[in-house]
């Protein structure tokens, strides 16, 4: 009687050991997967603070492009391909990467706007363009201090997911590798130049 009194309790403990091992796993599950989501949201909500500010570029670039045209009239060139990244940037939709894209393209074309300026003197002393050199340079500094936040929240979010087990758990629930905000073409890395 005491062997089978013995071996059921045997089975009745590695019931217990199992029925725990199983909760903690699902409790370890449950806090990996909620850190991920809340380290994408982060990413997500700091995304947002970029996006706002390129909006106000993007709102800005037609009263620059105005400005400069009035001086410039023979400068089409330069002036379309403001007109074709404001485009990009208008039809990115919510994807992130399209807007990055479009971002890098209207940096180049602010650097020629910013040439062509440089060729007409009484465009640099116009009240207007001045103010509006004053005010793009602001939310430049706004976008590359967001910038540099949504770096680092894409960069802690990526290492969360990369690292053991996390990465078996972003597996499981197809949480994926995103993308920071770089800019690829060399020339563009340059920063804009605002001083007149």
């Amino acid at each position: 009687m005491n062997a089978v009194y013995f071996f059921k309790l045997i089975i009745m403990t590695a019931v217990y050991i199992l029925l725990w091992a199983w909760i903690l796993i699902a409790f370890i599950l449950m806090a990996k997967y909620n850190g991920m989501v809340k380290l994408r949201n982060v990413r997500d909500q700091s995304f947002s603070d970029i996006d706002v500010q390129l909006k106000l570029r993007f709102n800005l670039v037609p009263n620059l492009v105005e400005t400069v045209k009035w001086y410039a009239k023979h400068e089409q060139e330069t002036f379309d391909m403001v007109t074709k990244a404001r485009t990009s940037f208008l039809n990115a939709g919510g994807s992130v990467d399209a807007k990055i894209g479009a971002d890098n393209m209207l940096a180049w074309a602010l650097k020629s706007i910013f040439a062509v300026a440089e060729a007409y003197p009484d465009l640099k002393a116009n009240e207007n363009f001045i103010q509006l050199q004053a005010e793009l340079s602001d939310i430049e500094n706004k976008i590359a201090s967001s910038r540099r936040f949504f770096n680092s929240a894409t960069q802690e979010y990526n290492t969360f997911i990369q690292m053991f087990p996390n990465n078996i758990v972003a597996g499981m629930f197809n949480f994926t590798e995103e993308t920071m905000f770089e800019i690829v073409n060399e020339e563009e890395k340059k920063n804009i130049a605002v001083k007149f």
